[in-house]
């Protein structure tokens, strides 16, 4: 910097002196300051710290790729490296002498001692004891029963391109959302990652030359990327009381689509339909689905959407008994019920870190490699995500004076969403906006494209009337909001809410929340299940809901938090949860009982139902 303003002053002083005649003395104390800055410069690059400089970070991470290279390896690898590398080179007519028998017995020993020294937190291998729910199960001799489809959250399931044209050729078939190649690909190809991410603003669906699917099979949410695990632990325990693909079915899906796009485009309720239909007539058993975070909204599609669509005589042609033929229970999993506050921001500012379900290394790639506009794009053109919209308004929430879940002795009210700063003639005015504020506030500040999307998909009122609740029924826009339709009627399904209690759930810049699973409020994780679902005007058939909470009591030296944790994400780890899915499925679903660790029926009352 220094050099360049000096260069600038120096062909300032030319040009204003330029009929004046250069003295070479003049000429020799300029080279000889410039030499000087060179110096100081120089200097204070070598003065760095060595644990920032490249000839110490390059071989730090050498080490550290092989520790975790041999992290996932195992003896009898070693072993068999040998025969395999003889294969390989056999095939290409290479010769490679045969090396000397090794006892590697005394190695083994060896490892394995090693390996039991490592503390938990820095374990990858699995080691048997993500089994042990499956395992206590099983003693008391409870076995597999209904059918289990399991519904994915919103940034869960792994997406794939599957695009053919030349710019695309080079990831066919690769994930475009999940697993390490994902970062390769947002490293190296940012804008053709981005052109297919991001959808058509206008129809909501593929821009032209463009397809990106939802990845198929138990393996499209069972982690995001490799000791990341999303779905996994509870496929696990699962095994362990006779699940197999036969009996357990997960259904992914293309989670920036709206819901109406995912049965336009994928048929996706269409086949959701079909193998519950299969599933029960194979294993003559009603079925069993778990749905986590937005996965319970697209199942309210299942339950609103889906149940309403497969019921619905203009689309699934179901009837109106559908759900109670083939659904035994239904259990949502730190579902997103009410909306979310922090999904607001990310419409707002871009800001995405902290919303619903964007896990560390997804809300990393987003946040490091992307800028703020180019993440305002991608996410006010996946309309998926407006189904975390904040339902309800400030009946729900609260207004500027008070809210359902304000403390006693609080000095804010969580009724005002969004804190804003505004500068006026140099002056910072603070404005508060209640949610119904906030809500026409962020639309007035989005392009059009987004508002229609918004209007021709979903809808975020609060209907109390009972009549208008029936036609509502027929509406495909209000099918996400449970305030706004009604429950199947469905008199034997058996409904569990279980959540996460007692790790704050605030973003401190902007949006204020308060009580929660660190990700979602506790108004809208539990409101409905305690209070609304009881109500008969939303629940017509009387369907039994049963909530769980989950208080959050994670070990602070694993970083995911153990078997106690009830975070929004890592609560699919919990033992508790693991128990409680394990026992539905096994057609001991009348041992859970109500357990509640929050003051969420308190808060319910509060709200502006009537």
């Amino acid at each position: 910097m220094a050099i360049s303003k000096r260069k600038k002053s120096a062909q300032i002083s030319s040009t204003e002196d330029n009929e004046n005649t250069t003295r070479p003395e003049d000429n020799l104390d300029s080279k000889e300051q410039l030499k000087t800055e060179v110096a100081e410069l120089k200097k204070s690059v070598n003065e760095r710290p060595f644990f920032i400089k490249g000839r110490f970070l390059f071989p730090l991470g050498i080490f550290f790729g092989i520790l975790l290279g041999f992290a996932f390896v195992e003896p009898e690898d070693i072993q068999t490296l040998h025969s395999h590398v003889s294969t390989l080179a056999n095939e290409y007519d290479i010769n490679i002498p045969q090396l000397p028998d090794i006892d590697l017995s005394r190695m083994e020993v060896e490892w394995a001692r090693l390996k039991n020294s490592i503390p938990e937190v820095w374990k990858f291998n699995n080691d048997g004891r993500e089994f042990q729910a499956g395992q206590t199960m099983k003693a008391r001799g409870l076995t597999a029963q209904h059918p289990v489809i399991l519904i994915p959250g919103i940034i869960s399931t792994a997406l794939e391109s599957w695009s053919t044209t030349p710019e695309y050729r080079p990831f066919f078939r690769e994930k475009l959302w999940g697993g390490f190649n994902m970062l390769s690909q947002v490293t190296f190809n940012k804008e053709s990652w981005i052109s297919s991410m991001m959808l058509d603003p206008v129809t909501g669906l593929d821009p032209p030359h463009v397809k990106v699917r939802a990845a198929e099979g138990l393996d499209a949410a069972s982690s995001f990327v490799q000791g990341y695990w999303l779905w996994s632990k509870i496929i696990e325990n699962l095994a362990v009381l006779n699940y197999d693909t036969n009996n357990l079915f997960l259904a992914p899906y293309d989670w920036r689509l709206s819901y109406y796009n995912l049965e336009e485009r994928d048929g996706y309720f269409s086949k959701l339909k079909s193998i519950i239909e299969g599933l029960k007539q194979r294993q003559k058993k009603k079925v069993v689905i778990a749905a986590h975070s937005m996965g319970s909204t697209v199942i309210l599609p299942l339950i609103s959407i889906s149940f309403k669509w497969v019921e619905s005589p203009d689309h699934g042609k179901g009837g109106p008994t559908w759900v109670e033929d083939h659904i035994d229970s239904y259990i949502s999993i730190a579902g997103t019920h009410l909306g979310v506050s922090k999904a607001m921001a990310a419409f707002l500012s871009g800001e995405m870190k902290d919303t619903v379900q964007m896990n560390p290394a997804g809300a990393y790639v987003l946040e490091q490699f992307f800028s703020r506009k180019e993440r305002q794009r991608l996410f006010r053109s996946w309309a998926g995500s407006a189904s975390l919209w904040m339902k309800g308004g400030d009946a729900i929430w609260g207004n500027a004076t008070h809210a359902p879940d304000d403390e006693c002795d609080a000095h804010h009210t969580h009724g005002e969403l969004i804190a804003f700063r505004e500068v006026h003639n140099g002056k910072t005015i603070a404005r508060n906006m209640t949610t119904d504020e906030a809500s026409i506030w962020i639309l007035q500040h989005t392009p059009t494209t987004f508002q229609k999307m918004i209007e021709s998909n979903y809808s975020y009122g609060f209907e109390r009337d009972e009549e208008q609740l029936k036609r509502n029924n027929g509406d495909h826009r209000k099918w996400t909001n449970p305030l706004e339709i009604q429950l199947p009627l469905a008199p034997s399904m058996k409904m569990y809410c279980v959540y996460g209690h007692g790790k704050e759930t605030e973003v401190k810049n902007g949006v204020k929340m308060g009580e929660g699973d660190g990700t979602v409020s506790l108004l809208s994780l539990g409101a409905m299940c305690v209070e609304g679902w009881k109500r008969r005007r939303w629940n017509p058939a009387g369907i039994k809901v049963t909530t769980v909470e989950l208080p959050h009591r994670p070990i602070l030296t694993i970083p995911r938090g153990g078997a106690n944790t009830s975070d929004h994400v890592d609560i699919l780890g919990s033992t508790r949860l693991n128990e409680i899915i394990l026992a539905v499925a096994a057609g001991a679903g009348e041992e859970i009982q109500e357990s509640l660790v929050s003051n969420i029926t308190e808060y319910a009352r509060k709200i502006q139902w009537d």
